[in-house]
């Protein structure tokens, strides 16, 4: 589908004509990130799976999911458990022979997330532990849970009014800073003496360089669902990748002071994003992103917010976390010296936001467009996909799917 630009855009390429005609110049990305090199954070291998896993049969639209905050929230989890039940946490998370290469690895990425936060992006999280009616737990464990994972433990209650969604529903609103949040498409009820790992991520990233926006610039977004969404729009020199065989483009944005980057994987054409959910794959996204080369591009992209709410239980379980949910063999005695029978891991909760709005990380940032010539256009007025890397350890931070945007419908669905 040939990319209808939107009036403000027109107006930048006509502007700028003058300049694309002259001499060309060496293009320069200014606070460019450090390029992907390799995809050997544990995280990459994980979000991937559970990301593909979910998008399976096609009942996730909107899918987002925080790699990073998923594998520590297991691995404190896994600390707690014996025999069998430890070892599928260990097989998960692909820790062979040292636990403790693993956790410094990702407790790394989750220091250098906490030190880019205001900067690169602005960043609201929360994890915990909830249990039901279980045992008491190990104070060594729970003080381990609350320094070295920054994870609080919440017991849930019979004597309280509310219900154990609507607590942890309210939990995981708190803990983005009063975000709405999206709403678990299956109510779960939670036996004695289960556990729940829930985490909560609020992200809106920080570029290096403004958008233009115009809020009465609303434009048609054609995803699953055909919605009025308003545009933003820059030209400037871009990291970016055509791959013409499987018609997708590959764009990396810059994040303030290059401590993250986003990477945007968009279809040549209005599809759904099944196909391209089916090649991601550490090699395919290693070959791709080993291409990227500076671009003069003209992108516009929608200004919007995306929510995410998911229950991991059935992804794991394939991926061979299998005895921790059984309230037999389940063995989480190092938590507990009553675990062994009397604690199981109920359900694996995830909420995530995304926004992606027009703001650079600078106060000062003044929107101007660099000197390009011939840009590439990037016109995501269709569905992507969206992944989200820490440049200095190389964590992946979140991947998901931007299906359909929440603006008012202008059509039936595809």
């Amino acid at each position: 589908m040939q990319p209808i630009f939107p009036v403000p855009l027109l107006f930048l390429l006509l502007a700028q004509q003058s300049v694309w005609s002259s001499t060309p110049q060496e293009p320069k990305v200014q606070g460019s990130p450090p390029e992907i090199s390799s995809l050997h954070h544990p995280t990459w291998s994980l979000g991937l799976q559970l990301y593909r896993s979910l998008r399976t049969n096609g009942s996730q639209t909107n899918t987002f999911i925080p790699p990073l905050l998923l594998a520590n929230s297991l691995l404190a989890l896994g600390g707690g458990a014996k025999g069998s039940t430890v070892s599928q946490f260990h097989d998960l998370l692909r820790i062979t022979k040292n636990e403790n290469v693993v956790g410094e690895t990702l407790t790394t990425a989750q220091k250098a997330v906490h030190e880019s936060n205001g900067t690169s992006y602005i960043l609201r999280s929360s994890s915990a532990l909830f249990s039901k009616q279980a045992p008491e737990l190990e104070k060594s464990f729970l003080e381990k849970l609350q320094t070295h994972f920054g994870m609080q433990h919440v017991a849930l209650e019979d004597a309280q009014k509310q219900s154990d969604m609507e607590k942890l529903q309210y939990w995981a609103k708190s803990g983005m800073d009063g975000e709405e949040t999206a709403a678990l498409k299956t109510a779960l009820e939670f036996k004695a003496g289960a556990m729940i790992l829930a985490n909560a991520l609020h992200f809106k990233g920080l570029w290096d360089r403004g958008f233009y926006h115009e809020n009465q610039d609303v434009r048609s977004f054609l995803g699953t669902k055909y919605t009025k969404v308003p545009m933003m729009h820059r030209s400037g020199v871009y990291r970016h990748y055509e791959d013409m065989e499987n018609m997708v483009q590959v764009l990396e944005l810059g994040l303030w002071e290059g401590k993250a980057s986003i990477v945007l994987l968009l279809p040549f054409h209005v599809e759904s994003l099944a196909r391209l959910d089916r090649l991601l794959t550490l090699d395919r996204l290693e070959k791709w992103f080993g291409k990227l080369n500076s671009t003069s591009m003209a992108l516009s992209l929608p200004r919007t917010k995306m929510s995410s709410a998911v229950n991991l239980q059935k992804q794991l379980a394939a991926m061979g976390l299998v005895d921790a949910w059984n309230e037999t063999s389940a063995d989480f005695s190092t938590l507990s010296s009553l675990g062994q029978g009397k604690l199981h891991l109920g359900a694996v909760l995830h909420w995530t936001t995304l926004e992606l709005a027009p703001e650079s990380g600078s106060k000062d940032d003044v929107l101007e467009d660099e000197d390009v010539k011939k840009p590439k256009i990037f016109y995501a007025d269709h569905s992507f996909i969206i992944l989200v890397r820490d440049n200095s350890t190389g964590a992946l931070l979140m991947i998901g799917a931007l299906d359909h945007t929440d603006g008012p419908a202008i059509h039936d669905e595809l």
